[in-house]
């Protein structure tokens, strides 16, 4: 086992810098931008386009990597990520910026597809949770230190630009001295909105208004922190407190969903969510205790709800449709993302608290639905449906990466 893990570890850490410079990049444009007095719709269109480019790259990468092989193909895109980290230090102009942002959406997501698709052909079914486990561990830990480490310096100058393109290089090492063969091509993905609205309404409609909140968030909170006054280090701060409360409540919600109705949880979560959001944007705190409480609690319930959603859907989904179902969604959760940002920049160029009136919506709506469906459709029984099983939802997971779930394994065999 130690000797089918050594090949693994080599592909966890590339997975690493390129998590890291992800994370760093992807706080820093919109945190230079607010100090360049870039408009809230500019900087909420940084993240339209990169997620316009992710959700490109998840569709079309595949021919590419068929036809040149994954190695030079990795190496080639994480090339391009490095050249744009760094063409984004020289020209710092908001349309530059967002035309770059989709060209790196597009390149992550290949770079990504491709590292899991090496990880799954290393795996064996006596590593594969060990393997999905280090994976969705490294992808918190990593995207928390790159935005952390904003706090070392000042945004303004060119050194975060180059540390990103250095963190970008660094993750081609590993690949590039592997002697391991490449894997089987990547599988083509195909986005099914029928056959993922007939299986689970909630689902259909959660993922997407959960897309549209975190989306709006993950792009956008960096500049409120900004426009509310908040220094460097507080606002990276901030950025990881939701997500390593997401990542500390999945277990606990994940056990409750496996006991009761999941979408009464769903609503719950959501209906949480929604008022810490709405009572931000109503008292407009000026205290950071105050505001990072309840950003904590936001954290907390928002970055839940994709795994919940995910585990709903599978529920009631043929056992060998489980890549297609959670692909699917994750797909859609990527037009979320395409969609949040902007209307988030809208909100805020009016206000800046309205960015979590925005998020509050989405995730009110989320609860309203999920209890009316509760009325409509008779819930699964506890007995029959699967554990719950906490799935990334980080905007750098593909759907190459449902294969590397041990329920993945399970449909192949």
């Amino acid at each position: 086992m130690r000797r089918n893990l050594l090949p693994v570890l080599a592909l966890l850490l590339g997975t690493a810098f390129l998590l890291a410079g992800n994370g760093l990049h992807g706080l820093l444009l919109p945190m230079r931008g607010s100090a360049e007095g870039f408009s809230p719709t500019s900087l909420g269109l940084l993240g339209t386009g990169w997620a316009t480019g992710f959700v490109l790259g998840c569709i079309f990468s595949q021919r590419l990597v068929r036809r040149i092989g994954h190695i030079r193909a990795f190496s080639a895109f994480s090339a391009m990520i490095a050249i744009i980290a760094l063409l984004t230090g020289l020209l710092v102009d908001p349309v530059s910026w967002i035309l770059l942002r989709v060209v790196t959406g597009f390149s992550i997501a290949a770079a990504f597809m491709i590292i899991e698709s090496w990880l799954n052909e290393r795996a064996t079914n006596e590593t594969r949770g060990l393997i999905f486990s280090l994976y969705m561990t490294i992808t918190y830990v990593a995207i928390v230190a790159g935005q952390m480490s904003l706090a070392l310096g000042d945004v303004t100058q060119s050194t975060f630009f180059i540390i990103a393109g250095i963190l970008y290089c660094l993750a081609l090492l590993p690949t590039a001295v592997s002697t391991a063969s490449s894997p089987a091509p990547l599988k083509e993905v195909k986005l099914d909105l029928r056959m993922i609205y007939r299986n689970s309404p909630v689902s259909f409609v959660g993922i997407l208004l959960i897309g549209i909140a975190n989306g709006a968030f993950g792009t956008l909170a960096p500049v409120f922190g900004a426009d509310v006054g908040l220094t460097t280090l507080t606002i990276a701060t901030m950025m990881s407190i939701t997500i390593f409360s997401g990542a500390v409540m999945q277990i606990p919600a994940g056990r409750m969903s496996d006991r009761m109705d999941r979408r009464y949880v769903l609503a719950g979560l959501a209906a949480i969510a929604g008022f810490s959001g709405l009572a931000i944007a109503l008292i407009e705190p000026d205290g950071i205790g105050v505001l990072f409480g309840l950003i904590s609690l936001y954290g907390a319930m928002s970055y839940t709800l994709y795994s919940i959603t995910v585990a709903h859907a599978n529920d009631f989904a043929p056992s060998d449709k489980f890549v297609t179902v959670s692909g699917g969604l994750l797909l859609l959760y990527g037009i979320g993302t395409i969609i949040g940002p902007s209307i988030g920049g809208i909100a805020m160029a009016v206000n800046t608290y309205l960015l979590f009136a925005v998020t509050a919506v989405a995730h009110l709506a989320i609860a309203v639905y999920a209890l009316f469906r509760t009325r409509v459709r008779a819930a699964i029984p506890a007995t029959e449906r699967d554990n719950f099983t906490s799935t990334p939802s980080a905007r750098a997971a593909t759907p190459e990466s449902i294969n590397l779930d041990p329920r993945a394994a399970a449909q192949d065999d």
